[in-house]
């Protein structure tokens, strides 16, 4: 899986939009699927409590995602809706283990010169692209120039054109050099690899791999019928053995409700529980017996973000007025019922690269009203909004469909926001028009919504004031020059007391400036079929071995070939 930076729509643990199954795998469902009742009988005999924890292929999960993919090439994607699919086709050179250390994955090993500007890779020679293609340096090279091509719109171009030289001494080896240190050099090249034999000279924005993609991963695309499933079959013959479970069927259900439904109804094995559902919905014995939770606090956060070419956000002033208008305690206490912690900066409270002396700007409404008289916001009808130049202090915020936290958080915002004399109307929009009709147009005034973050503390994409084009990710058109130095010279230093240093400081003038009004880290509340077995929970989560997690042949529900 990648470590890049990517919005989400919602519960993302595991989440790859769900779906309803194609014709003839309902048949299957209905007609020829073993019960969860007979699936229990053939346990109650030793010899079937000794297979009960036996791995074995086949069988099916069904997951749930509140957003559909929007493209299905990561060099194309930002979202991690279409992340998590692409995540089970695609391999990078490196992954993340279970411990968040980076280990060989295409390849085999490499070697870092000591003045860490060469890195070598020694790439395996036993991978085939899904379509019997041999995988070789050919395609590491067409996915680095692809990145780098002005002409390609992704946002995570960054990392790859800070190499100076890319060299192939053979068919399995080559090198990359960069022009200075880069401390997520290595890490970068988490990057899911292209099809050379496939793209290469062709237009990749209208390759038919957008929506038909062939990769190396443990799943083999088979079919994505838009706002409704994606499925994929199990690869066998992935070069790291073949994953356990055979298909892997993604069901888009937008509203949570009707999915928690699913799930209870059994016709869902896996989703992100909303605190409500973790909490109240899915205690006592039943649900102890047929599912299990998980519950860790995620590599994510909320935000409410500002439109600063907005007029109105122009001013920190009023950002930092809105922020302590808000009261950010009682949304993670009664919206997320405890289930998170209130975030101040973009970093994870519990990490090392997390500063814990930043300004926390906490819910003061006098300050709130103070803040905004200075910066020309007054009263002046006596109708309790704030004017300046004869306009009131009135916006939108958007946010996504079938996220019912994010939705009821803008419902607290807007009611503390209109107590210091600010107006906001709340809308609610559908993922993908979200993403393709706001945030890449700039249509927008304020918003609610989430980072998925990386492992790597470095946040160019996001704050870099030269990352502000469509389809990349500093749509708030964020400008401080003083961060885009910081933020360059993190990325230089290797030594990480010394790294440190320049990303506390980033956070400092990030928590002055108030670009966002960080809202919460909330918990990751994943729930999941008791029939699945091997899932080890660990510090990066529960989803860096699926292709090792099995359902034991007397408790596998649905007959889909291994």
């Amino acid at each position: 899986m990648s470590s890049f930076i990517k919005l989400f729509p919602g519960p993302t643990y595991w989440k790859a939009a769900l779906i309803a199954l194609i014709v003839a795998v309902a048949f299957v469902l209905t007609g020829c699927n073993k019960s969860d009742t007979e699936a229990k009988k053939a346990l109650q005999n030793s010899a079937g409590q000794r297979k009960a924890d036996e791995p074995a292929y086949g069988d099916m999960i069904v997951r749930g995602s509140i957003g559909d993919a929007s493209v299905l090439l990561p060099v194309l994607a930002m979202d991690s809706a279409s992340f998590d699919i692409t995540g089970l086709i695609y391999n990078g050179l490196v992954k993340y283990d279970k411990d968040i250390q980076i280990v060989p994955e295409l390849c085999e090993k490499w070697d870092i010169s000591e003045d860490n500007l060469r890195i070598r890779f020694h790439l395996r020679k036993d991978v085939k692209w899904q379509d019997g293609e041999p995988f070789t340096a050919r395609d590491v090279e067409y996915t680095y120039k692809v990145y780098i091509d002005e002409k390609t719109p992704t946002a995570y171009a960054t990392d790859f054109k800070r190499v100076e030289n890319f060299h192939k001494l053979d068919d399995y080896t080559f090198e990359v050099t960069y022009k200075e240190p880069y401390a997520p050099a290595l890490g970068s090249w988490t990057t899911g690899v292209l099809p050379a034999h496939l793209l290469e000279g062709t237009d990749i924005t209208k390759s038919p791999l957008k929506r038909h993609p062939i990769g190396t991963g443990p799943y083999k695309f088979v079919e994505w019928k838009t706002g409704e499933k994606i499925i994929v079959d199990a690869n066998k013959d992935y070069f790291a053995g073949r994953p356990y479970i055979s298909r892997v069927l993604t069901r888009i259900i937008p509203d949570p409700a009707t999915m928690f439904l699913e799930l209870k109804a059994g016709r869902i094995d896996q989703m992100g529980l909303s605190p409500l559902q973790y909490s109240r919905q899915s205690t006592g014995k039943w649900w102890e017996e047929n599912f299990h939770k998980y519950q860790y606090l995620s590599f994510s956060y909320a935000y409410l973000g500002y439109n600063l070419r907005d007029w109105k956000f122009e001013d920190k002033r009023v950002r930092q007025a809105l922020t302590s208008a808000i009261n950010r305690e009682s949304i993670v206490e009664g919206v997320l019922l405890g289930l998170g912690v209130v975030a101040h900066t973009p970093y994870k409270p519990d990490t090392y690269w997390y500063n814990p002396n930043v300004k926390k700007w906490p819910y003061n409404k006098a300050l709130a009203k103070e803040l905004l008289a200075e910066a020309g916001w007054k009263d002046t009808d006596g109708d309790g909004i704030l004017e300046k130049g004869g306009k009131p202090f009135e916006f939108t915020i958007l946010t996504n469909q079938g996220n019912d936290v994010r939705k009821n958080a803008a419902t607290i915002i807007q009611r503390d926001l209109k107590e210091v004399g600010v107006k906001v109307h709340i809308r609610v929009i559908e993922w993908a028009a979200i993403l393709k009709n706001f945030i890449d147009k700039r249509r927008y005034e304020a918003i609610v919504l989430g980072w998925g973050i990386g492992q790597d503390p470095n946040q160019i994409d996001i704050w870099n004031s030269e990352k502000t084009k469509e389809h990349q990710l500093n749509f708030m058109s964020y400008d401080n020059k003083e961060v885009d130095w910081l933020l360059e010279q993190g990325v230089k230093t290797y030594d990480r007391a010394e790294r440190k240093k320049f990303y506390d400081k980033f956070q400092e003038i990030i928590a002055e400036d108030q670009p966002y009004t960080f809202l919460w880290f909330g918990y990751s509340l994943p729930i999941i079929s008791a029939r699945f077995h091997g899932i080890k929970p660990a510090p990066i989560g529960i989803g860096y071995n699926f292709e090792r997690w099995y359902v034991p042949k007397p408790l596998q529900k649905y007959h889909i070939e291994p």
